[in-house]
């Protein structure tokens, strides 16, 4: 063999360790290393019945590309994730053990841990999500206990859809999320919005759940909200609607400085809106969207815990 030939023979072999490593690499929308390191132990392990199970990661990845992209579960890349119903069987399970809100408050207690949640302000807002036409069809009385009678769908100006309400601390990290009919008012949502948050500790004892200060929109600007967070000892920073009374230093007085700051919630909502599956409603069930809202929560802290 001449020089010409094992210099052809050493580049082939350059390329086929080149290609080797590139599809070790993971694909688009698939968890790295170390993202899969901060979340994989939290997962519960399949139960064995017949044949091995998939590999949890696989499964997860399948999930997450399904958020990110918005497409059908029927159109899962069956060689990068398998079959289809395999993956959809799995979140389902992982919904109905409640693991998804299990990983997002022990990603939150990590977050704490590092100092990353700002406890001084919060803020809150509201969105609504337009539901497709297979979002609907779902029988009045179906769906596990914890889905809405209404399943979370309703009638506004835009049409069908669903509005999720959402607290964010004052930088922009989601705290909790909660879901109701398109046409609901934010107002009536608050208070299980932020009773919805749970961030464990450091030490021993119950999560923590309130900070120092909270910003709303006018939409907010009620007595009972004022009133409810004045009991629990919260900073009202909450703009006063023009038509209502004792707007001349009355109600109206607030921190303009903190509520400036309030564009973060919408900063942060334009975020999730980014992964197609919370962008539009496809599922039948509010919890299953309300579980993936709670998986584009995850994606968002592994970025700023990896």
């Amino acid at each position: 063999m001449d020089g010409s030939s094992v210099d052809w023979v050493e580049r082939l072999a350059e390329v086929a360790r080149l290609l080797d490593d590139r599809n070790n690499l993971p694909g688009r929308h698939e968890l790295t290393d170390e993202q899969w390191a901060l979340v994989g132990p939290r997962l519960p392990e399949p139960k064995p019945i017949g044949r091995p199970p998939r590999p949890n990661r696989q499964m997860l990845n399948g999930v997450l590309w399904v958020l990110r992209t918005g497409a059908p579960w029927r159109d899962l890349p069956r060689d990068r994730f398998g079959p289809y119903t395999t993956v959809y069987t799995r979140f389902a399970e992982w919904r109905q053990k409640g693991v998804f809100d299990e990983v997002v408050e022990q990603l939150l207690g990590a977050l704490n841990e590092t100092g990353s949640i700002d406890w001084e302000l919060w803020c809150v807002d509201g969105s609504v999500a337009r539901a497709a036409r297979c979002a609907g069809g779902y029988p009045a009385a179906g769906g596990p206990p914890e889905e809405p009678k209404d399943h979370a769908l309703g009638m506004s100006r835009g049409g069908t859809g669903t509005k999720f309400h959402l607290v964010s601390d004052g930088k922009g990290t989601p705290l909790a999320v909660t879901v109701t009919a398109g046409q609901a008012h934010e107002s009536k949502s608050f208070e299980d919005a932020l009773d919805a948050v749970r961030i464990p500790q450091s030490s021993p004892g119950r999560p923590r759940k309130r900070p120092d200060a909270v910003a709303g929109d006018k939409g907010y600007s009620f007595k009972w909200i004022r009133d409810w967070l004045r009991v629990r000892g919260i900073e009202r920073v909450i703009a006063q609607k023009s038509n209502q009374e004792g707007r001349r230093g009355g109600h109206n007085k607030f921190d303009k400085a903190k509520y400036r700051r309030r564009h973060v919630v919408e900063q942060c909502v334009g975020w999730l809106k980014e992964s197609r599956r919370v962008l539009t409603r496809f599922e039948k069930l509010a919890v299953s969207y309300l579980a993936m809202l709670k998986l584009a929560f995850v994606l968002r802290y592994l970025r700023l815990l990896a």
